[in-house]
């Protein structure tokens, strides 16, 4: 499949992180439907664009706190809570500055650019009742956060209205975003040997990993870049998505939409 302009700007940005992971000594690999993507097609989806890269906490965190000695802010921007106060969702992603999108059903305020996504793996607990709760506390400030944002599938007339928020509503969100994050890093200091992508799109159970799916790796190639991804990735992805060899229905190849894609000034969409 040849390879179209968002896809060759998405892969400049995934060998971005890949050097910074290497030079940082940083476990990274990748997840969901790249992961797919890797062992099925040696690279995209043909119908899906995105590339979602996951990390144990403690390497997410050593990303955030390395990442922009190694960014040219004139090329790049790492997207988090913290550095853009219009950002809303729980995990990071790394945006080309020289692009622009805007995608069909999520409109919001927050830095636009091509991008990827990079998500943290968090340990949960064994008790499926500490599970839930820690679940349903984490849904409810994402939820929280989200609307505060103004995130919405469609423009109103009242975006504009709400679109700027006082200090003291950007202080009341930063307030969720930590407790957010809190939530999700509760068992962090425990034994368990068992994490999960609780941003996941998935079923509960899809996106729960062993200590010992997220650290033993090895490389595959996707597109033209060597990746890393799990040794198990048999079994991760069947526990994904079954018989993941078998592609879908044709009814079910569906792309992402974007209403506008701009790229070094050059609008593609």
């Amino acid at each position: 499949m040849p390879l179209t302009p968002l896809h060759r700007v998405e892969l400049r940005l995934m060998q971005v992180v890949i050097d910074i992971c290497d030079a940082e000594n940083i476990d990274y690999f990748l997840i969901g439907g790249s992961l797919l993507g890797a062992i099925r097609h040696h690279g995209f989806i043909p119908w899906d664009d995105d590339i979602d890269i996951g990390m144990r906490r403690r390497d997410y965190q050593r990303f955030i706190a390395v990442a922009n000695r190694h960014l040219d802010p004139n090329q790049y921007f790492l997207q988090t809570g913290a550095s853009d106060p219009d950002y809303a969702l729980s995990y990071m992603k790394l945006l080309d500055v020289n692009t622009y999108i805007e995608e069909k059903n999520n409109v919001n305020n927050a830095f636009k650019g091509v991008f990827v996504d990079i998500f943290p793996f968090d340990k949960i607990p064994n008790d499926e009742a500490l599970r839930r709760s820690q679940m349903l506390h984490y849904k409810l400030t994402d939820a929280a956060i989200l609307l505060k944002l103004n995130y919405n599938f469609v423009k109103t007339p009242l975006r504009n209205i709400l679109s700027k928020h006082t200090p003291e509503q950007l202080a009341e969100v930063n307030r969720h975003k930590q407790e957010r994050e809190e939530y999700m890093r509760l068992y962090e200091q425990s034994d368990s040997r068992t994490y999960k992508n609780l941003a996941s799109q998935y079923d509960y159970d899809k996106e729960i990993m062993s200590y010992r799916e997220l650290t033993e790796l090895t490389t595959v190639p996707f597109e033209t870049l060597q990746v890393h991804v799990p040794k198990a990735y048999d079994a991760v992805l069947t526990r994904m998505y079954g018989d993941y060899m078998q592609l879908p229905p044709a009814d079910k190849r569906v792309e992402k939409h974007l209403n506008k894609l701009i790229i070094d000034n050059h609008e593609i969409l």
